[in-house]
């Protein structure tokens, strides 16, 4: 069984959209971020970062204790390993994954999320900060419409590659971002958002909460974050 500590936020779908894709039995265990759960000691033991999902595999393949994984693309590379699904053994195909694996969790989700922080969340419009962040995850969407220019999927077949970048253009209206600029991307978001296995996962994000996470009462857990919140 996989625990799973979650909240329905491009990260946290992620992780449903791998469980959902290969049937593995597993259990949402809900960490409301907005609330200030993510600070919690008993949470702060598998997740030392304070940030969701995190995973506890209360039945690994070596027979042990049970394994607990923070960060997001770490617990889809894990998942892939445990189940032999969506990632290839071929040395050259799982590597191309993993590289867009490591692009989405270094430039398409920081980006993106710095993103929403400026243009929806942040209480001043910076104009500066705005247009960067803007800017960059229109030129990630570019990158990543060229990888899909002979590809169905980012790395040939549906992988964990695939399932770490849908959430994360999912929100593109709010990101300033028009599908139709970018066609490949717009094929590539329609298949995945068209699968069962994603219509199920987000179906459970919605069952999990339905509530916007950046409440002004939020605004003061997520965004006024020092060392001390994690002591």
């Amino acid at each position: 069984m996989i625990e799973l500590h979650y909240w329905p936020t491009p990260n946290g779908h992620k992780i449903t959209l791998f469980l959902e894709e290969s049937s593995l039995p597993y259990e949402i265990i809900p960490v409301n971020i907005g609330a200030g759960e993510q600070f919690e000691p008993d949470f702060l033991r598998i997740a030392p970062n304070n940030r969701m999902p995190a995973i506890v595999d209360t039945a690994p393949a070596d027979g042990g204790a049970p394994v607990s994984l923070f960060e997001s693309g770490a617990i889809l590379v894990y998942l892939a390993e445990k189940t032999g699904k969506f990632l290839s053994t071929d040395m050259r195909v799982r590597y191309d994954t993993l590289q867009w694996l490591f692009w989405q969790m270094g430039g398409l989700g920081p980006m993106a999320g710095q993103n929403h922080h400026f243009s929806v969340y942040a209480p001043e419009k910076i104009e500066y900060a705005i247009k960067r962040y803007v800017n960059e995850t229109n030129r990630l969407y570019g990158v990543l419409n060229k990888r899909l220019a002979d590809r169905e999927f980012i790395a040939g077949d549906y992988s964990i590659a695939d399932m770490a970048a849908y959430p994360w253009v999912v929100p593109h209206e709010r990101q300033g971002q028009n599908l139709d600029d970018f066609p490949n991307v717009k094929r590539w978001f329609h298949a995945i958002k068209a699968r069962p296995a994603t219509v199920a996962a987000y179906e459970k994000g919605k069952s999990v909460s339905t509530t916007p996470t950046v409440s002004e009462e939020a605004r003061k857990v997520l965004f006024g974050q020092t060392a001390a919140s994690v002591r």
